[in-house]
């Protein structure tokens, strides 16, 4: 059976300028209709616990949620799976700060503008919504709380906000977001998610 993970894999060698021959396969044989372009894997993760929580399978859907390696690579991955290459139908989440790239990739790609937009960015949502004290749980769940109270006595966090603090400690570690960006979404009401992550995964 085909595999989500090869595909990704084969997307990410095309978009570096391989034939793409393979990908086009396995995207046939996934019955693959749907791409959900993310600008990394922390948004993939929160993206597809989520999809699981609410008990979907977005592959069966004939959904490829791909992490793309930032914003910036955004018009050569709509132009590979949307209209130009693969015929996709293509949708997304990105961050307030890059809308105008995505709104580049999609014109180009020939697609209409079909994607959700994060107020600052898919963590602070989340932070939002699940609050700050049972973000600082989380932490401590994780056996972060060292970590936690180091960065935060820092004198150029003290000034800040708790949401603030957390948005950042969050990014201070390679693989923290993706392991947040989990456990984060598992931490939700799974009827009330933030709006940009309802919108796209009710759009699918």
């Amino acid at each position: 059976m085909a595999d989500i993970e090869a595909f990704r894999d084969e997307v990410t060698r095309w978009a570096a300028g391989g034939t793409g021959s393979t990908a086009r396969e396995l995207a046939r044989r996934l019955g693959l209709r749907t791409a959900v372009l993310l600008e990394g894997p922390s948004d993939l993760a929160a993206v597809e616990t989520l999809a699981a929580r609410l008990g979907r399978d977005l592959v069966a859907e004939g959904v490829a949620v791909v992490s793309m390696g930032g914003a910036m690579s955004v018009g050569r991955y709509a132009g590979l799976l949307g209209p130009p290459g693969l015929g996709l139908r293509l949708t997304g989440l990105c961050d307030v700060g890059e809308v105008r790239f995505y709104d580049r990739g999609w014109q180009r790609a020939g697609a209409p503008p079909d994607f959700f937009v994060c107020e600052a960015d898919l963590e602070d949502e989340l932070l939002r919504a699940i609050g700050p004290d049972r973000a600082e749980e989380i932490i401590r769940s994780e056996g972060e709380s060292r970590p936690w109270q180091t960065f935060v006595g820092q004198p150029a966090q003290q000034a800040r906000p708790r949401h603030q603090q957390l948005r950042r400690f969050l990014s201070t570690k390679k693989g923290r977001k993706i392991r947040y960006g989990r456990l984060l979404v598992e931490a939700l009401d799974p009827a009330r998610p933030p709006a940009p992550l309802d919108g796209l995964l009710t759009n699918l």
